[in-house]
């Protein structure tokens, strides 16, 4: 019975140590890590002033998960903070089935409908992982040619866009 508890907190472990990645650049990586993995990104400085990045990396031909995909990368002082991959929502299951395998599962996973006055109701599927600062979330609006996973750590969601 010890053996058994003892394995099952060095599963859980191990698996809080994995970090949120895609294609083997996780957070934290840098620039040449991600031209390394991404031979055709486009690395530039961001256009405009933030503190949560200064550089962004871009690559509009990848695979993710199998999938056709579109990939940006945020860093600040070397360091990515974030990424975000664009794919098409007939693609989410697949996509889903490979982050649980890689990620582990999630802390949520739903669909949200909202309704609109005089307008079809939408429907938004949502996947959530979340592992100290670091964090993880797919959405696909399921009545659109529209999915993403965003990842990124700390405040980044909140302070990328916020005018300084």
């Amino acid at each position: 019975m010890r053996i058994v508890l003892f394995l099952a907190l060095l599963l859980g472990a191990a698996r809080a140590a994995l970090a949120y990645d895609a294609n083997g650049v996780a957070l934290g990586a840098g620039e040449r890590d991600v031209k390394e993995a991404f031979p055709s990104a486009h690395c530039q400085p961001l256009e405009w002033k933030s503190i949560a990045a200064d550089r962004r990396c871009d690559d509009a031909r990848i695979a993710f998960a199998g999938v056709r995909a579109r990939i940006t990368f945020y860093l600040k002082n070397d360091a990515v903070q974030a990424f975000d991959v664009r794919f098409s929502p007939q693609d989410r299951e697949r996509v889903v089935r490979y982050l649980k395998s890689r990620y582990g599962e999630p802390m949520s996973e739903r669909t949200d409908t909202f309704r609109r006055d005089g307008k079809p109701d939408r429907q938004v599927y949502k996947v959530r992982w979340e592992s100290g600062q670091d964090k993880a979330l797919l959405s696909a609006q399921l009545d659109r040619n529209r999915a993403q996973l965003e990842v990124s750590r700390g405040d980044f969601a909140q302070e990328i866009y916020r005018v300084r």
